[in-house]
């Protein structure tokens, strides 16, 4: 079984760098890809779904539609060898953005749901 570095970066009780088991190692890939903008990795440019920059952009059901289609494809994109997308609601009210996701591990078959929450002070 491979070790994963726990996100964010930390150190355990050891003073040890922090290790997580896989379904939350996959969590951590979501979180990961959903809060990083486009142009932020230096070796992935294209990484990111730069939803963070949509916080305070107008709501409409055109804009919901074409956040959820485009998040959706970047996870298939970066992420599409571990999970399978089922579900996938992105919900902006003011200054908060809640993403609500259902995936399946691809290694399992288990099917999990998450919700991903950020807010701007």
């Amino acid at each position: 079984m491979a070790m994963n570095i726990d996100y964010p970066f930390h150190f355990d009780s050891h003073g040890r760098t922090a290790t997580t088991g896989d379904d939350d190692h996959i969590r951590d890939m979501i979180e990961q890809f959903l809060f990083t903008n486009a142009g932020e990795r230096v070796n992935r440019p294209d990484f990111g779904s730069g939803l963070l920059q949509l916080i305070f952009a107008s709501n409409s059901p055109e804009l919901a539609a074409a956040l959820q289609f485009t998040v959706q494809a970047g996870l298939q994109q970066w992420l599409g060898d571990v999970l399978e997308v089922l579900a996938l609601e992105v919900i902006s009210v003011e200054s908060r953005l809640q993403v609500d996701l259902q995936y399946r591990v691809r290694r399992t078959q288990e099917v999990r749901v998450a919700t991903f929450e950020r807010s701007v002070p």
